[in-house]
């Protein structure tokens, strides 16, 4: 209708100043927009720049604070360090005054036990050394009507070693009065030491066999205590031989013979020379376990034992066998131990049912005008391998008459006449152990073994009794057993008795005479122990 009636050129002119209308209307918008947009962004600029200052200022004050806590743990730190350190000063310093202390202890111990010991030598005291074995599988109460309370109890471990000198038995049973005592000794072993340890503190006793004493040892307990595995150590059924891969747990008895063997290795060729014998005292007998029949069998055979002139044991026709080494030795013991006779218990399967006693006579050879060196000059001894090699110990022994072209030869007469054989004797001594017969359940032939086992351990104790009081009257002869180790229990041999105890509660009342035996035993004063009579050396010319 605008437009209607109008020429062509107005209506460009219309639609011309329209479009510069609307040009003009939308530049001015975009200016608007434009500045509110630019006016927007100042703005959040600006609160931007705010902000990240506001941050800025945040994060330094907040750095600040970190580093002040690194700092002060730094500084914690240090001081940890210097107190840890002065605490390590401390430490060290403490360490080395208990070192110090403790090896003072163990001096001023060895010179204690040194003391001991000399006075024991003057007084001819019993050494007595107590072991207690580990509590074992047959422990229990197996084989006995009682109730399983009753049975943990005789499980329980009331024996044990205070320390290396003490055993302290601790005990408390319904209807028993409690126990509580405690027992010295020379020597406490308790159940974790080994074979290594109980002989290392007999060895110094081996080195007295060469220097002119005789020596015993011992073990005493009840059955079932480990006084065989002690003296001889672990022994399968049927199967009696010592092996090789068990030498750390070989006993006594084996290493005191490889023992006393070095020694004599260390002394010149043939001037020593061992025997062994192997007796056992079964049911007050004493059977010889290395006689040999007409056809070399060995079987025992049942010897006597006599008092001699001189008032010292003896016993005729024993069979003595020269061995050269501690194979020898122990091969000889194998056979007689194969003869020795066991029998099952409900204490042990493997129960001896006799005393043992393997002897070591050691005769060595010296000469009266140089004895006081025992020949460790070499110059002694060259002149010793010259003078005597006519006299080696097996000829002496096979024909002690020499003949006429050897007792002309003036060197060889002087040094027959010089020469003078002394002998020493080492015994090793297994006895069979105490029992109770209601504990063991025995009956018949094993009643019988029984009554004299404990028969014969009954006269040992008043025989130490005796000696312990002195008695004009010592009764030795009560017993085969006595008898046979007079000379060791009252005579000039060192003694050393070796208590072997269990330390369950089962095995209470037995432990205990055990150990009263032993106390009784270390009472015993004998007077100092004498020296074979070497000759006395002669002075130089």
């Amino acid at each position: 209708q605008v437009l209607a009636g109008r020429s062509t050129k107005e209506v460009l002119q219309l639609y011309a100043s329209r479009g510069q209308q609307i040009k003009l209307q939308s530049s001015s918008v975009v200016t608007q927009l434009h500045g509110a947009i630019k006016k927007r962004l100042k703005q959040d600029l600006k609160s931007l720049h705010s902000f990240a200052l506001e941050l800025s200022k945040d994060f330094q004050r907040q750095s600040k604070t970190c580093l002040y806590q690194v700092l002060a743990a730094v500084q914690g730190i240090q001081l940890q360090n210097e107190a840890m350190r002065m605490f390590q000063i401390k430490a060290f310093d403490l360490e080395q005054s208990l070192q110090e202390v403790t090896e003072r202890y163990e001096k001023e111990k060895q010179k204690r036990k040194a003391l001991h010991n000399s006075l024991v030598e003057l007084r001819g005291n019993i050494r007595v050394h107590c072991r207690i074995r580990p509590l074992l599988p047959f422990d229990d109460a197996a084989g006995h009507s009682v109730s399983q309370d009753r049975q943990r109890n005789f499980s329980e471990k009331v024996a044990y070693a205070a320390d290396d000198e003490t055993v302290h038995v601790k005990c408390s049973r319904p209807g028993h009065a409690s126990v509580n005592k405690a027992f010295q000794f020379e020597r406490v072993y308790n159940d974790l030491e080994s074979q290594d340890a109980v002989f290392a503190d007999v060895a110094p006793l081996l080195t007295s066999l060469l220097d002119g004493y005789n020596v015993c040892i011992m073990a005493y307990g009840q059955t079932g205590s480990g006084k065989t595995y002690t003296m001889l150590g672990p022994q399968l059924e049927g199967n009696l031989t010592f092996s090789v891969e068990e030498e750390s747990e070989l006993g006594i008895i084996p290493r005191a013979t490889q023992e006393v063997f070095r020694l004599i290795s260390e002394k010149p060729p043939g001037s020593c020379w061992v025997e062994v014998s192997v007796v056992e005292v079964y049911n007050n007998e004493i059977f010889d376990l290395l006689a040999k029949d007409s056809y070399g069998r060995v079987f025992g055979v049942k010897r006597d034992v006599v008092t001699t002139r001189e008032g010292k044991s003896d016993v005729p026709l024993l069979t003595h066998e020269t061995v050269e080494n501690a194979s020898e030795f122990l091969y000889l013991v194998n056979k007689g131990l194969q003869l020795r006779v066991t029998h099952p218990t409900l204490v042990h399967a493997h129960s001896s049912r006799s005393h043992l006693v393997v002897t070591l006579t050691i005769t060595t050879v010296v000469f009266g005008d140089n004895f006081g060196t025992l020949w460790e000059e070499e110059q002694t001894s060259q002149r010793l391998n010259k003078e005597a090699s006519c006299t080696f110990p097996q000829k002496m022994r096979d024909n002690k008459s020499t003949s006429s072209s050897r007792a002309s030869s003036p060197v060889q007469l002087e040094a027959t006449e010089k020469m003078k054989q002394v002998k020493t004797r080492l015994q090793l001594v297994d006895l069979a152990g105490s029992e109770c017969v209601g504990m063991s359940g025995v009956t018949g032939a094993a009643l019988r073994e029984t009554s004299f086992i404990n028969r014969s351990l009954s006269a040992l104790a008043d025989v130490l009794g005796a000696i312990a009081e002195q008695r004009a009257h010592v009764p030795y002869r009560n017993s085969k057993l006595t008898h046979l180790l007079q000379d060791s229990v009252g005579g000039d041999a060192k003694l050393l008795v070796m208590l072997c105890i269990s330390p369950g509660q089962k095995y209470l009342t037995e432990s205990m005479q055990s150990l009263g035996f032993g106390t009784r035993a270390r009472q015993v004063q004998r007077g100092q122990v004498k020296k074979k009579n070497f000759p006395v050396p002669s002075k130089a010319k």
